[in-house]
């Protein structure tokens, strides 16, 4: 499998890491503004050979026209977090680049499986996919899977059970407007309540747990500075769901066309990941007020979304 990597930051630095020393890849091509620093990042990253005994794989660095072999390209561009700056705020100086950048990528790779980064990363896969270019099956956003990865760890870590054991879901925007739908949460295959009484354990304080979840990227961010190993994890895990054609479940950001009573907008919900992408969306029975939570984020997407789409001011820019 072939990967390109679009912004060579910490995110998409750690990426290369998981993909050398743990995945399968045949190339991986990094594209950068700055060309001194992907070219530097190959030539470090070539000395790794010497200790890993994974497949060799052919990583260098390019521009655009670089990728059109690529497999998946991974989009981790943009302005990132600053101080107490929030997701949002990063909109309006991200969705430019954006709309670019899939012109820009369609003209080498159509047939790629794009994965958004980039944050706002929901709202900016929806203003992706409205550029009219990749089909929802391959233009995903990563949204809310690292927020489920912290789920299962907080998780785990009051019940005493490796987190790999907890199964459920974070759905909706990768943010503060997230849901954690507790109907379909389970340990160990019963549910979270049945669990905990079964095997003498307090119940969980659910709210505290949830507010645990939201805050565990920002006091991380606050501490030092992004949140790239488990951010790249989760990338990672895609990417292996792809390249395997896994068929398995995971939580991604795509657009939704009549599922769970929402349409155009991207929320993160459970989605089957093959060779082909996200190609499945899944149907789970949620209750009232989880149906209700997922719309309510559905609601602050569409108009984040929509105030970018109609401002007649933000044209499509050349990317240098």
């Amino acid at each position: 499998m072939r990967v390109g990597i679009i912004g060579v930051g910490g995110v998409g630095v750690e990426l290369v890491n998981y993909l050398l020393t743990l995945g399968s890849m045949s190339e991986i091509v990094l594209v950068n503004r700055n060309k001194e620093k992907a070219m530097g990042e190959v030539a470090d990253f070539s000395y790794v050979e010497s200790f890993t005994y994974a497949r060799n794989t052919h990583l260098h660095s390019g521009d655009y026209v670089d990728c059109a072999h690529c497999d998946v390209i991974v989009i981790t561009a943009g302005i990132t977090l600053k101080g107490e700056q929030t997701r949002d705020a990063l909109l309006g100086e991200n969705a430019a680049l954006i709309r670019t950048l899939m012109h820009e990528l369609y003209a080498y790779a159509p047939h790629a499986i794009i994965i958004m980064v980039t944050n706002p990363v929901d709202v900016l896969t929806h203003i992706a996919f409205k550029e009219g270019l990749y089909p929802r099956e391959r233009l995903i956003s990563a949204g809310t899977l690292v927020d489920t990865a912290r789920f299962m760890k907080i998780v785990s870590k009051k019940v005493g059970i490796d987190p790999k054991n907890i199964n459920g879901y974070v759905l909706g925007e990768h943010g503060k407007g997230s849901t954690l739908p507790w109907s379909i949460c389970n340990i160990c295959g019963l549910d979270v309540d049945t669990f905990c009484e079964l095997n003498g354990l307090p119940l969980l304080d659910r709210a505290q747990i949830y507010q645990d979840v939201i805050n565990a990227g920002f006091e991380i961010f606050y501490k030092k500075g992004n949140t790239n190993h488990s951010t790249a994890a989760s990338v990672f895990r895609i990417i292996r769901a792809i390249a395997n054609d896994e068929h398995s479940v995971l939580p991604l950001g795509v657009y939704l066309e009549g599922e769970y009573g929402l349409s155009d907008v991207v929320l993160n919900v459970p989605v089957v990941v093959t060779r082909k992408g996200a190609t499945k969306i899944l149907n789970y029975k949620l209750l009232p007020e989880e149906l209700e939570a997922l719309h309510v984020s559905a609601k602050t997407m569409q108009k984040m979304a929509q105030e970018v789409l109609t401002n007649s001011s933000l044209s499509v820019a050349p990317h240098s």
